[in-house]
């Protein structure tokens, strides 16, 4: 069985008497004879794919989450079929098959091994397949067992079912990180190519240390996800504020290139914006100058952009709202006066897009050069920092005592009031596009916020003398122990 993709383009010549509703760039499964049924009817791709076309609508919309779905069921039907089970077979049979796929995956060929967390992650997917797959009719059992869990968080009370094909995992506060303070500055260092001092570092090669300390610093501040920064365009990153306020500035990440297509509001500090705009107005400026780059034909077509505003622009002649434009679209996008429109881009004004190496080549030279113990690092380490950062400060009280230098005319006053106003989670669970604040919740567990809560609670002690008194009532209460 192998896997391509849908294209649209000259539909009009397949002698259809109308376009196919099937999403462009939607995974297709087809079996190696390229038949879609035989004598016992539709075969199992042909299944495949119409719960494929279906995902859209069942809450998975992103194109990248099409195709490890796709690679997931097709990796299992393969499996199933070298030993004579038939994907949607009885339930003794697909228990069976299962059991196998589970050793293989945990102890077989080194190169067909999954790390837990790919496992679950399978598990879930084909749990999903089958789960509609009962609903449609098309399979009679799953390969499952359930249980059901109670999970509470604070007040609230929910049963869940648990899939017992699941591996367990350690424990979630260990597996997820961010760059303690002296790290994350060390890793801003890095970016800019400097060493721990901020002096520059003569073993350093690298020619484009202003974009990634910009753009990487800018990531820092604002909880953005990979996906995000990445294709965000210079026109909407928000004005720099006339004045340094100490509190935070909004910043607008588009729907169209948000997990979900939500549209949310973060934030950023001055200080990364001031340094973002810097390189918009100096080393991208130049980049883009008279930059003859062309999106490659493997991409698609141009988007040639003019009379581009904070809000939209003409793409190929059309007003388009940048909101509503995907990564995939933003990225064909050609400046009015040359060279890409995403926010990043490379000398000869052609985007950027490997995050991943930018960041994984700076915590190495950190790690090789001056902190043997500098975490590895990936982009989305980001957010996780600014998860923590963000919640210490509420918790600690600065941005509130930030709020009370704003004057009630002041433009900040709005936002001065939420941030006095507001619970921290809650606050929280708007920057970073959670659907809920039990996500949030969820989220601050795996993170070490009982340490945050401990410093803010010993920081208000020491500060209004409360932690000695607190002190001698917990020594009073052991006072009578020896009696007993």
């Amino acid at each position: 069985m192998f896997m391509t993709y849908f294209s649209p383009t000259d539909w009009e010549s397949w002698g259809l008497s109308s376009q196919p509703t099937i999403p462009e760039r939607m995974p297709v499964l087809i079996d190696e004879d390229l038949r879609f049924e035989d004598a016992a009817g539709p075969r199992a791709t042909t299944v495949l794919n119409r719960w494929l076309q279906e995902l859209p609508a069942l809450g998975c919309p992103a194109p990248g989450s099409w195709e490890t779905y796709a690679r997931v069921a097709r990796d299992w039907t393969v499996f199933l079929a070298e030993r004579g089970i038939r994907l949607f077979d009885a339930r003794a049979e697909l228990k069976r098959g299962l059991s196998a796929y589970a050793v293989h995956r945990a102890i077989g060929p080194v190169e067909a091994r999954f790390a837990a967390s790919t496992w679950n992650q399978h598990m879930s997917i084909l749990s999903t397949l089958y789960g509609w797959a009962l609903d449609e009719q098309y399979a009679s059992a799953v390969p499952f067992t359930y249980k059901q869990a109670v999970t509470m968080y604070g007040d609230r009370v929910r049963m869940r079912q648990v899939n017992l094909a699941k591996r367990r995992m350690p424990k979630a506060h260990v597996t997820i990180k961010y760059f303690e303070e002296d790290f994350e500055g060390l890793f801003l260092q890095g970016l800019a190519g400097l060493c721990p001092d901020g002096s520059e570092d003569p073993c350093y090669r690298g020619r484009t240390t202003a974009r990634n300390a910009a753009v990487g610093g800018f990531a820092l501040s604002n909880g953005m996800r990979r996906q995000e920064f990445t294709h965000l365009l210079p026109c909407e990153v928000p004005a720099l504020p006339r004045r340094r306020s100490p509190l935070p500035i909004r910043v607008p990440v588009p729907a169209g290139i948000t997990k979900g297509r939500k549209f949310r509001t973060t934030w950023t500090t001055y200080d990364a914006l001031a340094r973002l705009h810097q390189y918009m107005r100096m080393q991208r400026a130049l980049a883009a100058m008279g930059s003859s780059w062309q999106p490659p034909t493997r991409w698609g077509d141009p988007l040639v952009v003019t009379e581009a505003d904070e809000l939209g622009g003409r793409v190929n002649g059309e007003r388009v709202a940048w909101a509503e434009l995907t990564p995939r679209e933003r990225r064909l996008l050609v400046a009015p006066g040359g060279g890409s429109m995403l926010l990043a881009l490379q000398a000869d004004g052609s985007p950027f897009l490997d995050w991943n190496t930018v960041f994984k080549r700076t915590s190495q030279r950190i790690r090789e050069r001056f902190e043997p113990r500098f975490p590895h690092t990936a982009p989305h380490r980001c957010r996780h920092t600014f998860a923590i950062r963000t919640l210490e400060r509420l918790v600690g009280g600065y941005y509130a005592q930030a709020a009370k230098l704003v004057k009630d005319t002041d433009a900040d006053a709005a936002l001065a009031l939420y941030l006095s106003k507001t619970d921290p989670v809650m606050v929280l669970r708007d920057l970073l596009g959670h659907s809920s604040v039990l996500t949030t919740e969820v989220y601050l567990r795996r993170l070490d916020t009982t340490r945050i809560y401990r410093d803010a609670y010993e920081r208000a002690g020491d500060d209004h003398a409360l932690l000695a008194e607190a002190e001698r009532e917990a020594d009073d209460e052991f006072d009578g122990d020896d009696d007993i």
